[in-house]
């Protein structure tokens, strides 16, 4: 934080609480601060800013002039709302998902190479699957029999997730013309694993393709797939399960996503929203 930022953020407090001195103020004074300037629609991350900036204040006059207790230990700050994950429609999902077998071959690649990337879409989508846990997969982490893939999470996990019959046919058809049989699932022109930037610009080549903004990364498939479950009516802990979570905490933000989906279809549609 600048020098200017300091001299702002102690300027505005003045404004709001002109006395009494530096070393008389007490939490009360803080408090009242944060009220007002919350209740004047200044944003959670800006308030927090300022705060920082009269802690830093506060600890100069405890640790070189003598302070005996610093006030703003006692004032608690609101949180910052959590980004919500940014959720493919249906309809995008599947002008995606169609796009390697829709667009001209390249004379360049081989001829596979459309399957593969059909396979990987049409997998990610079907078992929301990190990129990475999508990378390390092998022939033998397919179960044709179970309709499952083993996964190697975080933590070095294990989990089996269900795969779809429309992945399982694209990873047929793709190993099929690829000729693999054995080792990395997922592979290059040099018949090597795919490594995961490649799969990233994999993705990225049919976005514009399927009329999908540029900044979509393969998480965002990973994102459609636990929220169109949840809309489905799928519930919370099995979805949990299914994106290798270790704590409830971090799938619920998936459930305010489609409570904001909700929300929005309530207010396009209802007469009187």
């Amino acid at each position: 934080m600048t020098l200017r930022n300091y001299r702002h953020a102690l300027e505005d407090f003045r404004t709001v609480i002109p006395s009494p001195a530096w070393r008389e103020l007490r939490a009360e004074h803080f408090k009242r601060y944060l009220f007002e300037r919350m209740k004047g629609g200044l944003s959670k991350p800006t308030v927090r800013l300022r705060f920082a900036a009269l802690r830093t204040f506060y600890r100069h006059l405890v640790e070189r002039h003598g302070l005996a207790d610093n006030p703003l230990k006692q004032v608690r700050l609101p949180k910052l709302d959590k980004k919500l994950p940014v959720v493919l429609s249906q309809k995008q999902v599947v002008a995606l998902l169609d796009a390697p077998m829709a667009l001209p071959k390249s004379d360049r690649a081989p001829v596979w190479m459309p399957r593969r990337d059909a396979a990987i879409l049409e997998l990610f989508y079907s078992s929301g699957l990190r990129l990475a846990e999508m990378a390390a997969l092998d022939v033998r982490s397919i179960d044709e029999f179970s309709e499952s893939v083993r996964v190697l999470g975080k933590g070095r996990k294990e989990r089996v997730v269900p795969v779809g019959s429309v992945a399982l046919e694209a990873i047929q058809k793709y190993r099929h013309e690829a000729g693999v049989n054995a080792g990395p699932l997922f592979i290059n022109k040099q018949r090597k694993r795919l490594g995961t930037r490649s799969i990233w610009l994999a993705l990225k080549r049919y976005l514009p393709h399927a009329g999908i903004p540029g900044n979509i990364s393969p998480h965002k498939l990973r994102h459609s797939f636990a929220t169109h479950l949840l809309d489905a009516g799928a519930d919370l802990r099995s979805v949990q399960s299914l994106l290798g979570h270790a704590s409830l905490s971090t799938t619920q933000i998936y459930t305010h996503v489609t409570v904001e989906r909700l929300k929005k279809a309530y207010d396009d549609a209802h007469p009187r929203a």
